[in-house]
């Protein structure tokens, strides 16, 4: 399996392009996006679960009752949420879609990003679609990828090649999200692509439990959006045998998907609004997954560890707090926790208890752009990773007049 270019085109069959059509005052910027197949394809989605939902969501798990889709729509800078006219406006938007290319407006995934609350007029992505079908390209996926950003500052995208069957297979993915991230599903929106032939059933499967130790231990500042939403498509034009069972094969598939997906994690949690480091908090020695999973999402949600590590200081003593109101079970007296960045590694707490260590090497190593904080509960053979990035002062400047 390896790393490659391509993004959500890297996979046979696929095309995409973004272009601005309105919608952003910024005429600079891409505001509407499209990923199309050539061929039919299984689908499957993950949804938020926030019980405000936007209009898209609805209309898009409405059109994947029969596991499948050819084509993606998205639009940025208008969530298209609580909105009277919401599920009107993106049914219009999918017909329209599907109109320009030849589909039923049921193979249509349709999404939404943005502010929340506010009208969306569909009259610029009407005018703007035939534009955007006739720049589909096979090389279009970073344009794609611009197109659903909001805040985020660097597009994402990635892509691996690995083999089933004798055949060579593809997995891409663009993501967009910046804040409003929060463990509890998606968190963001995220496309995902592959050629793998795949029965849709097996492919809710591979999703659905991928996100477990993905983007759902993924968080920037503790709200679940109204409008998270991850889509894999895949068409079957690697020509490999047909997943059709819990197979090797399908194994295979999983680590694909879990290596695109680790790494949109990483790329988000590095991206988060106002960021300058992407954090990572390893938890190892559990007694059990549950305990992993509670203990890595609680340290990597605290905004008092997260303002610290944005000062570079060493507080381990956040750490524990974060995991002592967690919920989890464990026993704080066998609590280890260091820190460890590309200058190194240092332990500041044994056994529950501060150990002697110097302040300038925790402040440069903490001083890096990626901080790994490991934490070890010496209670099992268990681990879990969450994501995160600190807390600054500009996460408060881009919220304080983010619809305005």
């Amino acid at each position: 399996m390896k790393t490659i270019e391509g993004g959500v085109c890297a996979a046979q069959g696929f095309s995409a392009h973004g272009l601005h059509c309105g919608i952003r005052k910024n005429t600079s910027k891409n505001d509407l996006s499209l990923i199309y197949s050539e061929v039919p394809c299984s689908a499957a989605a993950v949804y938020t679960t926030n019980l405000v939902k936007g209009a898209p969501l609805t209309v898009t798990k409405q059109h994947l009752q029969n596991g499948i889709a050819q084509a993606i729509i998205c639009n940025s800078g208008n969530a298209n949420t609580c909105n009277a006219d919401g599920i009107e406006i993106a049914e219009k938007m999918s017909g329209l879609t599907a109109g320009e290319l030849s589909l039923s407006p049921d193979d249509i995934v349709v999404a939404s990003t943005g502010v929340i609350g506010l009208p969306l007029p569909v009259e610029p992505i009407e005018a703007a679609l035939p534009a955007l079908v006739q720049g589909l390209n096979p090389n279009g996926s970073h344009e794609a990828a611009l197109g659903i950003m909001t805040t985020d500052t660097i597009a994402k995208e990635v892509a691996v090649e690995f083999t089933l069957g004798g055949k060579t297979c593809h997995i891409g993915g663009i993501a967009k999200g910046s804040g409003m991230i929060h463990p509890d599903m998606a968190t963001m929106l995220v496309f995902l692509t592959s050629d793998v032939a795949i029965e849709p059933g097996l492919l809710q499967k591979a999703l659905s439990g991928d996100i477990q130790s993905t983007f759902n231990m993924l968080s920037i500042d503790g709200d679940t959006s109204t409008n998270d939403m991850v889509v894999i498509l895949a068409n079957g034009k690697a020509d490999n045998p047909a997943i059709s069972d819990d197979s090797e094969d399908f194994k295979t598939f999983m680590k694909a998907l879990n290596t695109v997906t680790v790494e949109l994690c990483r790329m988000i949690a590095g991206d988060g609004e106002g960021a300058t480091k992407l954090l990572e908090c390893i938890v190892s020695g559990a007694r059990d997954e549950a305990t992993a999973k509670t203990v890595a999402k609680s340290v990597i949600c605290s905004s008092l560890l997260k303002a610290a590590m944005f000062g570079a200081d060493a507080n381990w003593g956040r750490v524990l707090c974060a995991i002592g109101y967690s919920g989890a079970d464990v026993d704080v007296m066998k609590i280890d926790v260091s820190f460890r960045s590309g200058k190194g590694e240092i332990l500041v707490c044994k056994n529950g208890a501060g150990v002697a260590f110097s302040e300038e090497t925790a402040k440069e190593i903490l001083l890096e752009k990626e901080i790994e904080i490991l934490v070890d509960l010496n209670s099992g053979d268990i681990s879990s990773t969450a994501w995160g990035c600190d807390l600054t002062y500009d996460y408060v400047r881009i919220n304080g007049d983010y619809r305005t």
